[in-house]
């Protein structure tokens, strides 16, 4: 019998050899290609806006209230927490399976075996003590400790917690992200507010002017001045302009909801100030160098948490190729009579097994995986590099479109106080019929939709600013 166990055990030995010897798939060993620019455009300062605490970069202290309560009530934020403490949870999963699995076993049973068997016959008549046979039916009562230990000879286990670790860093540089655009997100709604309330307030104005004109119309038809075809089309141009007051109203709204929604709560208003949204102020931004982007972003720092992972990963399936170690024990009481259980040493039962085993035969499911993981690596690596190029990208965007915004607004600024006067100069040559109506109110038009004009384009100057601090890598830190 011990021949035979011997015998067994050198066989299982050289086959999990054997496998450790075979030709194994190669890992894909690509480097990410993480180079970028050294400047953007002719800019080479090193000072970079990302680096300001987000209470610091807003001046308003409305907008700076709605994103407190913005982060403290956000569902989607919540959600990604969440997904931080299951990444947390992984990591214990993965520690908990290099350690030892210890259990406590208590059972009871009984046999009845065949009087006419090898046991059977064996046990007939035998005495366990003078004057007492064994018992028939034999019972069972069995109270023991066990062990299980899987043997980390190829950091199998090891790395399947590093892999996990990378992970829950990267939930976490996920978390940053989804904050950075939270902020983003609430004071590009707050800055489409304000756009909207002065929006409405210039259209009010222009109702006002375009009532007057039409009681002007009015009293030169009375005197034969002025046709019933003017006073039409300056009382359809009121309604006009009272049609585009409620489209304000009603985006005014939705506006504000959206808001409630960032921030986590039913509809109610949204405290700002109604002030002159032209006076305000774009804030200053300095780029940096495109390297920083390695370090601000969080969304760059995810993917290559996720790429580390993936390596992990590789390694975890290459380690299935190899013979793993399983050591397994037991120790306790055994016997077929409760009043034995406390008989030492013979109702002492204890045991004590190692065990090599590795794939021999049919090892295509295991190629898959490695496969799989392999390809995986690849994906995760091409991830980061397109993290890299958009967000480089991102940011060139942005500072192009802050230097446009800014003569824009200029010209825009200058055709509003074009526009301005000459309201006032087709008013008076009207009164005097010098003019027509008609070049009355195509001048009336065209004033209005400059101003709101000009409030859109102060809008996107705020929000540039914004996505700018945003696509550095501000806001979360």
């Amino acid at each position: 019998m011990y021949k035979f166990k011997k015998e067994r055990c050198l066989i299982a030995l050289s086959a999990a050899l054997a496998v450790a010897g075979c030709k194994l798939p190669s890992v894909a060993t690509n480097t990410p290609n993480t180079a970028v620019p050294e400047i953007y455009s002719n800019s080479k300062d090193s000072t970079n806006t990302a680096t300001i605490p987000w209470r610091s970069f807003f001046k308003d202290q409305n907008l700076i209230n709605l994103i407190d309560t913005a982060i403290k009530n956000n569902q989607e934020l919540k959600i990604t927490m969440q997904e931080i403490e299951i990444a947390k949870n992984e990591i214990r999963i993965k520690k908990g399976e290099l350690l030892p699995s210890v259990g406590l076993r208590a059972g009871t049973g009984v046999e009845k075996v065949g009087r006419y068997t090898s046991q059977g016959a064996g046990d007939a008549g035998t005495e366990i003590a003078p004057g007492k046979a064994v018992p028939d039916p034999l019972m069972d009562y069995n109270l023991s400790a066990y062990a299980h230990w899987e043997v980390d000879i190829w950091k199998k286990l090891r790395n399947s917690k590093k892999a996990a670790l990378s992970r829950y860093l990267s939930s976490v540089e996920g978390k940053n992200f989804a904050l950075t655009n939270l902020i983003a997100e609430v004071a590009d709604s707050y800055y489409e507010l304000l756009a909207l309330d002065n929006q409405l307030e210039i259209v009010k104005q222009n109702i006002e002017l375009q009532k007057n004109a039409l009681a002007i119309v009015k009293v030169q038809k009375e005197a034969a001045r002025a046709t019933e075809l003017a006073v039409q089309k300056f009382q359809a141009e009121v309604l006009t302009s009272k049609s585009l007051e409620f489209e304000l109203l009603q985006k005014t709204k939705e506006t504000e909801n959206r808001i409630n929604f960032l921030l986590g709560q039913y509809p109610q208003e949204i405290k700002r100030d109604r002030g002159n949204f032209l006076d305000l102020l774009p804030a200053m931004v300095q780029v940096g160098v495109p390297s920083q982007l390695l370090a601000n972003r969080p969304d760059i720092k995810q993917a290559e948490l996720e790429l580390s992972a993936a390596k992990l990963d590789v390694n975890v399936a290459r380690a299935a190729f190899y013979p793993s170690l399983d050591i397994s024990a037991a120790i306790g009481l055994q016997a077929f009579k409760p009043s034995y259980f406390l008989k030492f040493p013979e109702s002492v039962l204890y045991a004590l097994a190692g065990d090599i085993a590795g794939p021999l035969i049919n090892r295509n499911a295991i190629k898959a995986e490695f496969s799989t993981a392999n390809a995986r690596q690849l994906q995760a690596m091409y991830n980061y590099e397109r993290s890299i190029l958009n967000a480089y990208l991102e940011v060139s965007n942005q500072l192009s479109k802050i230097g446009n915004l800014d003569k824009s607004y200029e010209l825009k600024s200058q055709q509003v106080d074009a526009l301005n006067k000459s309201i006032v100069v087709s008013n008076d040559l009207f009164k005097s019929a010098r003019v027509n109506y008609f070049e009355v109110l195509m001048t009336q038009r065209d004033a209005l939709e400059s101003k709101l004009e000009l409030i859109e384009t102060k809008k996107e100057q705020l929000n540039a600013v914004v996505h700018f601090y945003r696509d550095l890598g501000g806001g979360w830190k």
